[in-house]
């Protein structure tokens, strides 16, 4: 089944395409209109920019109860190997995860994420909202049922298969690879990922987008 896929083409004929994996879970939410925000800056800059829906996530008709890392992987792959021309691959934070299985030119990361603490993050999340439900959980006990049901945490529901790939899950290696994070020595903006609501951040948008522009240069993409 075919995801949905936020398209942004430049007004002539694309210098390279822009494959943006966002961040995943609730994290792409928080995430989302600043990454089209930057999508738009490159498309002015002569990209096209692609953001796809992951299975399991957004318009997708998939449960995510029937999703794992690798599934993710594989429709990544299948995004880039239909894209016509040269392939930057844009990740953020845990979409690091998933975006070395498919073809591209080169790779741009940002804020790069093991699955373990995303897994983390999740888990307390679940454990605060049971004790202010009046409901004793605790991160043993949670992990202890995610080997054999899917575990909702932070309203997505998780398969095991899910789970246990987030606990061993680290960025692979790729190359040519650009990974930077925020702050004085990597991209001007904020966290927006551990905002309680989805945020915009446009100075940050700018920043992401003149980055990958640069990057695709030292790559060769001109």
């Amino acid at each position: 089944m075919s995801e949905h896929i936020l398209r942004i083409d430049p007004a002539g004929v694309p210098r390279a395409t822009i494959l943006i994996v966002p961040p995943l879970f609730e994290e792409a939410n928080r995430t989302r209109r600043t990454l089209v925000l930057a999508m738009r800056a490159l498309a002015a800059d002569g990209f096209a920019a692609w953001l796809p829906d992951l299975p399991g996530q957004n318009e997708s008709l998939v449960p995510l109860a029937h999703i794992d890392l690798a599934r993710w992987r594989q429709a990544l792959a299948k995004v880039a190997a239909d894209v016509a021309g040269p392939v930057i691959i844009a990740s953020v934070r845990g979409g690091a995860l998933i975006d070395h299985q498919a073809k591209a030119s080169a790779w741009w990361r940002l804020a790069p994420v093991g699955g373990a603490s995303l897994l983390r993050t999740l888990m307390r999340a679940r454990v605060s909202a049971d004790r202010e439900a009046g409901v004793t959980s605790s991160l043993e006990t949670l992990e202890e049922q995610a080997r054999t049901a899917p575990l909702l945490l932070a309203g997505n529901l998780l398969s095991p298969a899910m789970v246990g790939g987030l606990g061993t899950g680290e960025a692979q290696a790729v190359a040519p690879l650009r990974s930077i994070g925020l702050g004085a020595d990597g991209i001007a903006g904020t966290p927006l990922w551990l905002r309680a609501e989805p945020g915009e951040d446009a100075v940050m948008a700018g920043a992401i987008a003149a980055d990958i522009s640069a990057w695709s240069k030292t790559c060769g993409i001109s």
